[in-house]
């Protein structure tokens, strides 16, 4: 490249991340089972409004809800972004972030999309390791920090049945052997299943939970575009919920048209899979809303041709009306680019009564939209298996006074306490959030 392009290139980098259109409507209109969908404001580049990645000044925290209160649980980490706990009570950690892929984002606009990435905090290389953490004197801060497992590739969700671990890395499904009370495993991994990856991998997170009975595996794959302008060969497998035989690796696809989910968690009233899904960018602040929906076997939920049931997405060429036909609008929507991705039911907490049913969600935060979204951890509240009335905050202030990103929460889990632990990839920490004593 000419340097004089190289300027202007760099100077479009730089100047993009403060212009563009607008939102029209709050978030809040953007939330709940019906929320408001205007009409789609397509742009030449997608919106960039990034709240660049600075972490937390000595003594800061976030703002709890009221009736709680919030501390570290543990700090130092690097890039925390999942936690399990384990039946003892020891808590696992991701230290993870995105592998190399250099055939994602290519072109000016994919350069200057990295760029704007890396100033949110996205752009380091990933720890590759899961990390155990243990409140030896259950004091609410975890005294020790071993290494459990090291030299993965990408790893996100982990789940346990029996004597078995399982490991999500970005391009397979691992089990390991683990023994009550392990602080470290060296043995090698089991390779379950191949899961897509490769040099594209755009949406690289890849989590698992088992079923209620243990006998299956279910895998959440994100899409390798943002509405399959990659091409669709690219997208085999993606966009969808695995459901995986543990005893014999065979996989079939349990529910499609998912963007990008993550968070995956049984209801425990009606005993649903329920998941949280990114939707798409680039046509405007308000749209499309993220959302947290219960899964259906065989569910098609849009991606790429439709969003929230069966508004087409004209962008998508050739287009699929039979599809689109089938398409399940989503139980209850999160707020547009809020980036939801943490998911987890209340069952087992001791927080207030207004935090007893219901479902909590680590919303990582936008960085394509005007003003700011996400940013926090909500409580959704449920009634009878079903989401009722709007959200409550239950971690706010991760933005400071200058839209700058102290930290971004990510994976949330009940702990052994009943207190709720929060995942913070800027902060490096992990927060817990208990009742006020």
């Amino acid at each position: 490249m000419r340097k004089p392009q190289l300027v202007l290139v760099i100077a479009l980098a730089g100047g993009l991340a403060a212009c563009g259109e607008t939102s029209s409507l709050q978030v809040s209109d953007g939330t709940g089972p019906s929320p408001k969908l205007p009409e789609p404001n397509k742009t030449l580049f997608p919106t960039m409004n990034i709240a660049p990645a600075i972490g937390w000044p000595d003594g800061a925290k976030p703002v709890a809800a009221s009736g709680t209160q919030v501390a570290a649980f543990a700090e130092g980490l690097d890039h925390p972004r999942w936690l399990y706990v384990l039946p003892n009570g020891d808590v696992l950690v991701a230290e993870t972030n995105a592998p190399p892929k250099p055939d994602d984002n290519k072109g000016i606009k994919g350069w200057i999309t990295k760029k704007v990435m890396g100033r949110a905090g996205a752009g380091v290389p990933s720890p590759n390791r899961i990390t155990l953490l243990r409140d030896t004197n259950h004091d609410g801060i975890a005294e020790t920090r071993t290494v459990f497992l090291e030299n993965l590739n990408s790893p996100f969700g982990m789940t346990l049945v029996g004597n078995d671990l399982y490991v999500a890395d970005t391009d397979r499904l691992l089990r390991f052997h683990y023994e009550n009370g392990d602080t470290a495993i060296k043995s090698q991994p089991i390779k379950v299943v191949d899961l897509p990856g490769g040099t594209l991998n755009h949406h690289w997170t890849k989590n698992v939970i088992a079923s209620q009975d243990g006998s299956k595996l279910y895998v959440t794959v994100g899409s390798n575009s943002n509405v399959g302008e990659n091409g669709m060969d690219q997208e085999q497998g993606r966009a969808a919920i695995w459901e995986v035989d543990r005893a014999t690796g065979n996989h079939r696809i349990f529910a499609s048209g998912l963007r990008n989910p993550n968070g995956m968690a049984w209801e425990p009233q009606s005993g649903a899979l329920w998941t949280a899904v990114n939707e798409r960018d680039e046509i405007g602040s308000d749209l499309v809303p993220d959302y947290i929906t219960s899964v259906k076997d065989g569910g098609f939920y849009g991606w790429p041709f439709s969003y929230y049931g069966q508004h087409v997405d004209v962008r998508v060429e050739p287009q699929n009306p039979d599809l689109v036909a089938k398409a399940i609008a989503p139980d209850y929507a999160v707020g547009p680019h809020t980036a939801s991705l943490g998911l987890t039911f209340a069952e087992g907490n001791k927080l207030p009564s207004q935090f007893k049913e219901g479902a909590f969600i680590g919303q990582h935060g936008s960085w394509n939209r005007k003003p700011h979204s996400g940013y926090k951890v909500i409580f959704v509240p449920f009634s009878a298996g079903k989401p009722t009335g709007q959200p409550i905050d239950v971690l706010s202030g991760f933005l400071n006074d200058e839209e700058k990103a102290m930290g971004r929460p990510v994976g949330v889990v009940i702990d052994q306490q009943g207190d709720l632990l929060v995942a913070d990839d800027v902060g490096n920490k992990v927060w817990r959030v208990s009742a006020t004593q």
